[in-house]
């Protein structure tokens, strides 16, 4: 058990998924009451009905300002006040690369992991200041923050903004009282992702990616919602702005290093399939783009 969390009312958004579902049964075994929020109402509710303790859910899109202002109403009405919030809904959107993305796609992405934690940081910050309290706040990074990668472009740029908001909350929230921290996940197969298979992005090609580093394995929604717990804990209590790494070790590789991995993937057929989907292009002009069997 952690020091400080039993007694207190925690938040947890994208609390119908994999990692949100870890985090509120962790800190509602903590002793938590819990207010589960997610866009999937029936599965907030489902999650919020097996908790061992107190719990509410509600259903809300965060990326709405009214329905973000909805469930800290709905969270302070049932349980007198909030303490603790884990803002982790997001999602990864699409695969494509840079040429094929599609901007209501980058949008949609943009929406739910940027505007949805400023939102939730905001709203969190306007609680305590209503209830003339402190509090302590707990995003949802990723590997993505600190790393990039040619596909999920989206979704990268999306999780660094997230350390910036991280940042500047921990910075305005430091003088208050009010610590803000992240949790950066590496590689956590969920029902977020097809299962089966060895297509890239199912559970089984991340089992396999996974299994390069340090701890030659992926980790579980439970290992990281016990980082959270303790984040949210007072346990943590003189560390603000913050990102923990939750990777199995591969944030701190050195991938162009025979120890950190150089030369245990093939990247031909991965450098193959970016290079078809330019062939046939035409840029627009003469000489301007590629025609089939140009690119090098």
């Amino acid at each position: 058990m952690f020091r400080g969390l039993t007694g207190k009312v925690a938040i947890v958004t994208g609390g119908a998924g994999g990692l949100g579902s870890a985090s509120a049964r962790r800190l509602s075994a903590e002793g938590c009451q819990v207010v589960v929020v997610d866009t999937d109402g029936d599965g907030a509710r489902r999650v919020a009905e097996e908790l061992p303790g107190e719990s509410a859910w509600v259903r809300a899109d965060v990326a709405r300002e009214d329905d973000v202002a909805a469930y800290l109403d709905a969270a302070a009405q049932r349980f007198g006040q909030v303490d603790l919030h884990h803002i982790n809904a997001g999602i990864p959107g699409s695969p494509d690369g840079f040429a094929d993305i599609d901007i209501a796609e980058f949008d949609r992405v943009m929406a739910v992991n940027v505007r949805g934690v400023f939102l939730g940081l905001r709203g969190a910050f306007r609680t305590y200041r209503e209830q003339h309290s402190t509090g302590t706040v707990v995003l949802t990074a990723s590997i993505a923050s600190l790393r990039g990668s040619a596909d999920l472009i989206a979704y990268q740029t999306s999780k660094h903004a997230v350390l910036g908001l991280l940042r500047g909350a921990a910075m305005y929230g430091g003088p208050l009282g009010i610590r803000v921290n992240a949790v950066a996940p590496g590689i956590v197969p969920t029902s977020l992702f097809p299962a089966g298979g060895s297509a890239p992005g199912g559970r089984d090609d991340m089992r396999q990616r996974a299994s390069t580093t340090p701890l030659r394995r992926a980790g579980t929604a439970d290992e990281i919602a016990s980082v959270v717990a303790f984040l949210l804990s007072e346990e943590s209590a003189y560390m603000t702005g913050e990102v923990v790494s939750v990777d199995g070790g591969a944030a701190i590789m050195s991938t162009v290093r025979p120890s950190g991995g150089a030369g245990a993937w093939d990247f031909a057929s991965l450098d193959a399939r970016t290079r078809q989907a330019w062939e046939g292009w035409d840029g627009g002009g003469a000489g301007a783009g590629w025609g089939a069997g140009e690119v090098e």
